[in-house]
């Protein structure tokens, strides 16, 4: 039996300037050209595309003949991909191809020229991204991605074994759609990806970072974390061993993996500080203590959490800025210190405002996953906190040493030097900090000429 090709006319979708201009030279020579994938995806759940893709029965070198009136790239020539310039706007466009052969799970080793569009849909990952749009034609449904569309549901293109088999990433995709479309896999398309999850093995560390992190940016992110902590336990199996980790204390009502995924969902959809909250409890397994009243301790799980993350992130190809960062915050997040202006001015000093507030992100998003015991009384101390640090911040109190009213010039002139110059500053800034000594220039001349 053959693959009806359903058209739908009275859809429309709103193409861009652009995407439309990039489809009229194309047809006026000719060919077909449609609007294909994440942008019909997007259009029709009403949300805005990154990207407007299109494919086209025209060959890539007339493509470039076409639009040699514009800027293009070769993005992917070889198979079939040329990346046309118009009005700012980067649009890729494919010529109709099937793909022969796969190399290592992942990336097509050839591919075939086809003139069907049918046969160009046939070869994509999910119904949801294999829909094509024109706007004289209407909307293509060849694999009835409207209606998963509209019963939420993640479902292969196909054979979901052949597809996973073809490209290992489709196994991240699909969770990753799950988490950002608040869809649900479907049952053919689950069972397949956990028992082919094995061939993550092919994927690189680079695109499995960057699909975590797109995964861990989702609004349902919570559900994914929970059904599908194979796949997180697969690509980072540091964290399994969080899944049989009890919390007995009346701090907690979860595992240490359920207290993660919860701690995640809490904070704001920030990719890096999503990926902290993911770690952040990672070193709880190897610091469990267990005292003679059965009540689980976890001293120095921030420190050992804080290493164990950095192997991690290193792993996974994290830029050494954000591996700093989020390790950082990892050491931090169970600083309690008290909500007092000399506590919050010495953690403000140290760590900078953009810290500070992300410290004060992570302690709320990581008590609002703990149980109810004591819940009020925490998130007051971090309210106070984060209020005595806003007019701190919102003050002219000085924080760091380019902030005192006195600099190394100054010093020198007194008669300090070398590296005397920066430890007599760090002084003064903790004096200062501590209500010790006043920051004015006088008062800090006289300390400096007194310590020389």
């Amino acid at each position: 039996m053959g693959i009806e090709i359903k058209i739908i006319s009275d859809i429309k979708i709103n193409v861009p300037f652009p995407a439309q201009k990039a489809i009229d030279i194309l047809e006026s020579n000719g060919f077909e050209a449609y609007c294909v994938g994440g942008c019909v995806r997007d259009s029709l759940l009403g949300n805005d595309p990154a990207d407007w893709d299109i494919c086209t029965s025209c060959k890539p070198d007339k493509i470039k003949n076409l639009f040699s009136n514009y800027n293009t790239i070769d993005t992917g020539l070889k198979h079939g991909t040329v990346t046309v310039i118009i009005d700012g706007m980067h649009i890729e466009i494919t010529t109709y191809r099937k793909d022969v052969s796969y190399l290592n799970h992942r990336h097509p080793q050839s591919v075939e020229y086809v003139t069907s569009l049918k046969d160009d849909l046939s070869r994509r990952d999910f119904t949801i991204n294999s829909l094509a749009f024109n706007k004289k034609v209407g909307l293509v449904d060849i694999f009835g991605g409207l209606n998963d569309i509209k019963q939420r549901s993640i479902k292969c293109v196909g054979d979901p074994y052949i597809r996973f088999e073809e490209d290992a990433l489709r196994i991240l995709r699909a969770v990753r759609f799950a988490s950002t479309l608040g869809f649900y896999i479907d049952h053919n398309t689950k069972l397949a990806l956990f028992e082919q999850i094995k061939l993550l093995d092919f994927i690189s560390y680079e695109r499995i970072r960057d699909e975590l992190l797109k995964l861990l940016s989702g609004k349902n992110v919570l559900s994914v974390l929970l059904e599908y902590k194979e796949v997180i336990f697969y690509i980072i199996p540091e964290i399994y061993k969080c899944d049989l980790t009890p919390q007995n204390t009346p701090h907690h009502c979860y595992n240490v993996y359920e207290h993660i995924a919860h701690s995640v969902s809490n904070i704001e959809p920030s990719p890096r500080l999503r990926m902290i909250m993911l770690l952040h409890d990672i070193g709880k397994p190897d610091t469990l203590k267990t005292d003679e009243h059965g009540i689980s301790h976890f001293k120095t799980h921030q420190s050992v959490g804080e290493k164990m993350a950095e192997r991690i992130l290193t792993r996974l190809k994290f830029s050494n800025k954000d591996t700093k960062y989020i390790c950082a915050l990892i050491s931090q997040h169970d600083n309690r210190f008290p909500a007092e202006d000399k506590s919050v001015k010495k953690f403000l000093s140290k760590y900078g405002k953009t810290f500070f507030r992300d410290y004060i992100k992570v302690r709320t998003a990581d008590i609002l996953a703990q149980s109810n015991y004591m819940r009020e009384e925490k998130l007051r101390v971090i309210s106070n906190i984060k209020s005595i640090g806003e007019k701190i911040i919102n003050s002219d109190f000085p924080l760091t040493l380019k902030e005192l009213d006195i600099n190394g010039n100054d010093l020198i002139e007194i008669g300090f030097s070398g590296n005397r110059i920066g430890k007599i500053l760090n002084e003064m800034l903790n004096l200062v900090i501590d209500g010790k000594l006043q920051n004015n220039k006088g008062d800090l001349e006289n300390f400096a000429q007194k310590r020389l």
